[in-house]
């Protein structure tokens, strides 16, 4: 595990943000038999290290937008636990008032501009963010994250080559669980190159381990400081794979959908175990502080809960309101 130029403070940082997505999501898992969160769940276990090394390198002043899979993107990027257990409850305390839903998160105070249920559908906003943001003269950068599945949609070639024309500070970043909803990349690209695609563009492209979060942070680094420098956009992919099936909490292999043996493969890659063992071997937590940071998620956790639980519903009469 890749893990110079990180600091104490850093580690600590993102090895927490990773165990809450881990955690939170592991709580989902538990209540959706409920019936009370209504809403489709896509969740992202197993893809942690994206999220949280991505963001690491963001200020709360730069664009931050996502997909339908998009619950670590919003936690690690600083999101509010209880409005975001609110919105999957579909309460009005919710970060989008209870409107959205799980695949429809937003946190503007943070820069976390919004996700989508549409695929690459992120893309072009945050390309038109970063113009924006140019035009205006500010500093803000956007990162836009998706999907393998969003590199076959035209527009994902057509927002390449729009802020490649215009140099725009965006920095692309694909998470690539090598699945679109339940077809496999080799079923629908002609060549394992999605790294490449934004070279015709002249945008340079970098393919990393996904799961290996000190990686994922310095490639981060380098593109958000390319960004910030007038230096134009850049295209990480982030290989990785999503533990659980394409909706809901429940796998997907026994449907015939992938391959068990393959799931089994990606389990001995869990980014938080790898991440956990250069942690104690490096000495910067003990096991027991590590216990001590899950008891206190743990707490945040069912306070979100609670909180969620405890709002109203939205009322009828402000269905309209927020449409633009």
């Amino acid at each position: 595990m890749k893990m110079q130029g990180i600091d104490r403070k850093t580690f600590i940082w993102l090895f927490e943000t990773m165990l809450k997505i881990r955690m939170v999501e592991e709580k989902i898992i538990e209540l959706y038999p409920d019936q009370e969160i209504k809403c489709p769940v896509h969740l992202c276990i197993g893809q942690e290290a994206i999220a949280a090394g991505v963001c690491a390198n963001l200020k709360k002043t730069d664009y931050v937008f996502s997909n339908h899979r998009g619950h670590g993107h919003y936690i690690a990027n600083g999101g509010d636990l209880n409005e975001f257990m609110a919105e999957l409850y579909g309460r009005v305390t919710g970060c989008s008032k209870g409107k959205g839903g799980s695949m429809h998160l937003a946190d503007t105070k943070n820069g976390f501009m919004g996700s989508s249920a549409i695929v690459g559908g992120g893309i072009p906003i945050a390309v038109g963010a970063a113009m924006g943001s140019v035009m205006q003269e500010q500093k803000r950068i956007s990162v836009v994250f998706f999907g393998d599945g969003a590199t076959d949609e035209g527009t994902f070639n057509e927002s390449l080559n729009f802020a490649a024309l215009k140099k725009l500070p965006v920095v692309f970043v694909c998470e690539n669980n090598f699945y679109a909803t339940n077809s496999p990349a080799s079923a629908r690209q002609a060549l394992d190159n999605i790294y490449k695609k934004g070279l015709p563009y002249g945008i340079p492209g970098i393919k990393i381990d996904g799961n290996d979060v000190g990686e994922v942070f310095e490639a981060a680094r380098v593109a958000v400081e390319r960004a910030k420098n007038n230096k134009g956009p850049s295209l990480l992919e982030c290989r990785t794979y999503r533990w659980k099936g394409h909706v809901g909490p429940d796998c997907d292999f026994e449907t015939g959908c992938r391959p068990r043996g393959e799931l089994d493969r990606w389990l001995k890659k869990c980014p938080i175990e790898r991440f956990r063992k250069s942690i104690l071997k490096e000495g910067i937590l003990s096991i027991r502080d590590i216990g001590d940071i899950k008891e206190s998620l743990g707490r945040e956790i069912e306070k979100a809960v609670s909180f969620a639980k405890s709002s109203s519903f939205p009322k009828k009469e402000g269905l309209l309101e927020d449409v633009y």
